[in-house]
């Protein structure tokens, strides 16, 4: 998810021919062996994961910001935008990724949870769209090597989505230099979620200025990461 290498003129990189599909429609990615999200139910453990370990939707309103690190096949977007149906907007959503799925495979990634309804998503990715509207969501794609874009951003989250490949895997997205600048474009009281309780991961987060804490996780992971801005 962070390097840049085989980015197209649009700035994206080219995984066609990058991922394979285990479980049905589960993608998997070839660079760093790991799958997009669980072999078991992808959107249930959005939902516990990210959803329900930043405690939304119940913080959610208007000017609300949630970051992401690695956006993938626009799930977690989605699972947001599900559960912020009914809510005043606009409510930001900035996602940060190297490796952007091409729109046909995030299609089918996509088609195992057709209450998600992602045609909008899908359409926004083919018209290469780095900025659009999804509901009450004002949605901005950044594409790059997050070590590179994210010390720039001039915004700061409420909640994180912290979702790049596995930490033994993907080890730059999990820098402790990188989770500093998660930190440091995080506003008072604003909080992160991840699936992973990798020790050197919380060490980090707890380093950078977060109250972290090691809750139970989605399926057969025993735990979880989750904190807020100290």
């Amino acid at each position: 998810m962070v390097s840049r290498i085989g980015l197209g003129q649009d700035g994206m990189s080219d995984q066609s021919g990058l991922l394979d599909w285990r479980a049905g429609e589960v993608p998997v990615s070839r660079r760093f062996e790991d799958s997009y999200y669980s072999l078991h139910d992808g959107l249930a453990e959005t939902r516990h994961v990210f959803l329900a370990g930043n405690r939304l939707p119940e913080r959610l309103a208007p000017g609300f910001h949630v970051a992401e690190l690695g956006f993938g096949t626009g799930l977690n977007l989605l699972a947001l935008l599900e559960a912020a149906r009914g809510q005043a907007g606009p409510i930001r959503y900035t996602s940060f990724e190297a490796f952007a799925m091409p729109p046909a495979d995030m299609a089918r990634a996509l088609a195992a949870f057709p209450e998600l309804q992602a045609g909008a998503l899908l359409a926004a990715m083919e018209s290469g769209a780095r900025r659009f509207a999804l509901g009450p969501l004002e949605v901005a794609l950044v594409i790059g090597d997050a070590r590179a874009t994210l010390p720039g951003w001039t915004g700061r989250a409420d909640a994180w989505f912290l979702d790049g490949f596995a930490p033994a895997r993907n080890p730059e997205l999990w820098e402790p230099g990188l989770l500093a600048e998660v930190a440091r474009h995080t506003a008072p009281g604003g909080t992160f979620a991840t699936y992973t309780a990798a020790g050197a991961v919380r060490r980090a987060l707890a380093e950078a200025g977060f109250a972290v804490e090691r809750v139970p996780g989605f399926g057969r992971k025993r735990h979880m990461s989750r904190g807020l801005l100290a």
